[in-house]
């Protein structure tokens, strides 16, 4: 066995997965013991009284299109949290494995490799460099790893990894350990998608999501495109029914020429928002620092972070705080919101001192 799959547990490498059958539309289901009646308020087309399709063969063939990658490329999850934890199942063993993460980042890498026992190891991105990524710690770590859990653009810090340095980091592990780039806000960032280097690197997993740009966090629907021998050894692991019929009946309205164009569209409204509000927050004296972000957020350190965080509580405001996290002292993560919401946070912490 070669490939990334040579990297998974070995009990899993001939894992007979359970198998539900796909019966075609025309055919009578009595295989399923499922209910014959449908509510009155289901509208749906397959109906909630049935399973739903187990492969989602169409919708995959329709997000393959959307990230430009093939369709035995692509496996859909419940959103990425769910494509990272199968990741880690699937790859390490408790008391053995290890995973490497950078902090400041995403916190369920860390949360999925310690509920299945790895080690994680963490090589913190350089922050006196706008938290830039540390290209030889992170290789030299990965190749005692079994995956390398890389964020671009990151969450919280809102910034990108060049392609050209997953692509070196791929190269140095392959054989060693899966580089997983997670893209859960790539639409809002200016530089390419790394699934332009997946048919060269078997060892690279990109995630994606339908819950930021466009707008389904309620329908958890995420995106892993990774090896086709991957992708089967990784669908075999997941529950046979994956995601909810409702879901996938989102996801396929999303994917409509007008639902697509909408999104773009208020891809690009965001990012002209989350710039102008950059400049904003900068301008106050409440606010010491603002990075530039690549996503739809800004991470942002005030003065007085226990001043500034009680003005937003009070004015009914949330952001994210951060200000306990290592390298983070002082800092909030600010989701990027419509004009008024921008306006109704400036306007709060403009009265901070």
């Amino acid at each position: 066995m070669s490939g990334p799959v040579s990297l998974a547990r070995a009990d899993l490498r001939s894992f007979v997965p359970y198998e539900s059958a796909v019966p075609r539309a025309d055919m009578v289901r009595l295989h399923a013991n499922e209910s014959h009646w449908r509510h009155e308020w289901d509208d749906t087309d397959r109906g909630l009284n049935r399973y739903p399709d187990p492969r989602n063969k169409a919708l995959a063939e329709r997000l393959a299109k959307l990230y430009e990658v093939n369709a035995d490329d692509v496996l859909l999850t419940r959103g990425s949290d769910d494509a990272i934890d199968v990741l880690v199942r699937t790859f390490c063993e408790s008391g053995r494995d290890r995973v490497v993460i950078c902090p400041p980042t995403f916190g369920m890498y860390a949360v999925a490799a310690r509920l299945q026992g790895a080690a994680v190891v963490e090589v913190p991105l350089n922050a006196e460099r706008g938290f830039r990524l540390d290209p030889e710690a992170t290789a030299a770590a990965g190749e005692s790893a079994k995956i390398v859990f890389l964020c671009s653009p990151n969450n919280p810090t809102g910034n990108s990894i060049p392609a050209r340095e997953i692509a070196a980091l791929c190269r140095r592990l392959e054989g060693q350990a899966l580089v997983v780039v997670d893209e859960a806000y790539a639409e809002f960032a200016a530089g390419p998608s790394a699934t332009r280097l997946r048919s060269s690197h078997d060892n690279l997993v990109v995630l994606r999501t339908l819950s930021k740009a466009y707008a389904l966090a309620g329908a958890r629907v995420g995106v892993l495109i990774g090896d086709p021998d991957l992708v089967r050894l990784l669908r075999g692991v997941l529950p046979p029914y994956p995601l909810p019929s409702l879901s996938l009946e989102a996801a396929e309205q999303m994917l409509t020429p007008e639902a697509l164009q909408r999104a773009r569209h208020e891809v690009a409204a965001t990012v002209d928002r989350r710039d102008r509000l950059a400049d904003q927050l900068a301008s106050l004296d409440a606010v010491e620092h603002v990075w530039p972000s690549e996503g739809n957020f800004l991470l942002v350190r005030f003065r007085n972070a226990d001043a500034a965080m009680e003005a937003c509580r009070a004015g009914g405001v949330l952001v994210r705080d951060f200000t306990r996290a290592p390298g983070l002292a002082g800092c909030a993560r600010i989701t990027v919101g419509d004009g008024a919401q921008n306006q109704r946070l400036t306007d709060i912490l403009g009265s901070v001192r």
